[in-house]
């Protein structure tokens, strides 16, 4: 009766919290204003993995026709030669965004032969682990630094976890968005620092409220059986030949099968301010790691890692979002923060979505400007290490087990089941989405939240559940279905014509990126071992 009642004031208490910050945004229509929905920047970063028609990794390098991975703008490598990972200009508009995915995606297929793009994240078949080829990047020294870096990766964490594909989000406002921002927080503190501070706020409730995303878009809730090598930590069941899921399952890429590194879990990253959370990286990368140092830098007089420390450089931090700038040239990630502040977040939950042929929809980017302009817009305090730990928790159980009906979560106030919080996050993004429209004209933001509002009640419309129902449905493995999948958006993505830049334009940006990493190789003077010495002793 008590703990009733406790619940009941509790519900109370957040209904009054979320109409008065729908009263408090309400403002936000004014016509001043507008910059803040309308001039929304973003950039998209998607993997795939080049694949043969038969499902097996394809162990070709990297094409030539695709230009240099080391200096193209729009098509690199991530940890392997048959990672690819696509790269759009930054836009403030979601169809050239999408459309220049696209065309890369098409000039990419119409130059790979006969191979296809895998469409899940969570792995195709692989033979043989040590089948997996490290990307290349040339002689320059930046080149071998950048493939040193992966055979570190692979030495400590071994190639299978490398190979697991994901979609990044970045996200950013404007410049002539923040003085009508920091106007209506009534802030008048130094535009560079309220920009930071702002966010990290975005930050901080990202990771109170990131759940939603491995719940609604989360794709990975089973894997090949050739990428669990015995793994039992799990406990799996079986479909087809080989497939092997969690039943309420969503994301087992962001899960400790997936792509985290367990010699990060002393590390405490502060996401409070940019000062502290500067500061916190940089002790992270200068940690050592007993474990990481039985490997050693060199064997053979071939180098086997950068460095023995718990990071070899700030890429290897895995996090579900980071604060970013771009960098200048031979400055490290912190040290650009450090000078001019945050530039743009990175959203890196997102699983490649099985069902569309370029990883991401426009729904996906709709839903996203909504929910991270409503972390930007939600006031919210500093975290301490329990609360921290709080959201880390409540993030593994929606990756595990999401799907499990009347699933709990702990916020701050205490325990609430995850659709009563769903339909609350939904309640407050509904203002938002009317804010958007209102500025943009349309209903597309609304509509896109009336698409996905099925995801609050019913587990079996999100992309996991999606996914899981077609592979018991017809009993069939992952394999079989992303190659059937793979070859469909081949032949969607060949039939259509391109949209945002041409085949030529592409082909021009490959030739130069070759000439570029050229000049690039003949510019050195330092060797390897001068270079790394000077880049760390900085």
């Amino acid at each position: 009766m008590i703990q009733s009642l406790s619940c009941s004031i509790l519900a109370i208490r957040e209904v009054i919290l979320i109409n008065n910050y729908k009263d408090k945004i309400s403002v936000l229509k004014d016509a001043k204003f507008s910059a803040i929905f309308t001039h929304i920047q973003r950039g998209i970063e998607r993997e795939a993995l080049r694949i043969e028609t038969d499902g097996q990794l394809s162990l070709a390098p990297h094409s030539s026709a695709l230009g240099s991975a080391l200096m193209h703008e729009s098509i690199t490598t991530d940890y392997s030669e048959s990672l690819l990972e696509f790269i759009t200009p930054v836009s403030q508009d979601i169809d050239q965004l999408i459309g220049y995915l696209s065309d890369v995606h098409r000039y990419t297929l119409k130059n790979i032969d006969n191979e296809l793009l895998w469409p899940l994240s969570m792995p195709c078949v692989v033979t043989s682990e040590a089948d997996i080829p490290l990307a290349q990047y040339g002689s320059s020294n930046v080149g071998q630094m950048k493939t040193i870096y992966r055979q570190g990766l692979r030495n400590r964490y071994g190639s299978m976890m490398q190979i697991i594909s994901g979609l990044h989000f970045n996200f950013s406002l404007s410049d002539d968005a923040w003085p009508l921002l920091q106007q209506f927080f009534n802030d008048d503190s130094d535009p560079k620092e309220f920009r930071s501070s702002r966010y990290f706020s975005l930050i901080r409730n990202f990771h109170r409220l990131g759940w939603v995303i491995p719940y609604m878009f989360g794709a990975s809730p089973a894997v090949c059986g050739s990428f669990l090598q015995d793994n039992t930590q799990f406990e799996f069941e079986k479909l087809g030949q080989g497939t092997y899921y969690l039943p309420y399952g969503t994301s087992l890429r962001l899960s400790d099968l997936g792509y985290t590194n367990s010699e990060q879990d002393s590390l405490s990253i502060c996401y409070n301010n940019i000062e502290n959370y500067i500061d916190s990286v940089k002790s992270a990368i200068a940690t050592p790691s007993p474990k990481f140092a039985k490997i050693g830098i060199k064997q053979d007089g071939e180098y086997s890692q950068l460095n023995c420390n718990v990071l070899q450089i700030e890429n290897e931090l895995y996090a579900p979002i980071r604060p970013k700038r771009v960098a200048k040239s031979g400055q490290k990630p912190s040290e650009a923060l450090a000078e001019a502040g945050v530039e743009y977040i990175e959203v890196r939950s997102l699983d490649v979505n099985p069902f569309s042929a370029v990883g991401i929809t426009k729904t996906q980017v709709r839903f996203l400007d909504l929910f991270l302009v409503h972390c930007l817009l939600w006031q919210d305090t500093p975290m301490n290490q329990g609360q921290r730990q709080q959201k880390v928790d409540n993030l593994n159980k929606v990756i595990l087990e999401g799907r499990r009906p009347d699933l709990s979560l702990m916020e701050d106030q205490g325990e609430i089941t995850l659709t009563a919080w769903m339909a609350r996050l939904f309640d407050a993004l509904g203002t938002i989405a009317q804010l958007f429209d209102h500025h943009l004209g349309g209903q597309k933001y609304q509509d896109c939240l009336a698409e996905l509002s099925p995801m609050i009640t019913s587990p079996d419309a999100t992309f996991s559940g999606q996914l899981m129902a077609l592979l018991t449905d017809r009993n069939v493995d992952n394999t079989p279905f992303g190659i059937e999948q793979a070859e469909k958006f081949k032949a969607q993505l060949l039939s259509e014509n391109f949209e945002t830049i041409s085949y030529q334009a592409l082909e021009k940006q490959a030739q130069d990126s070759l000439i570029k990493q050229q000049q690039l190789e003949q510019q050195d003077t330092l060797t390897i071992d001068q270079f790394l010495a000077d880049y760390f002793s900085k």
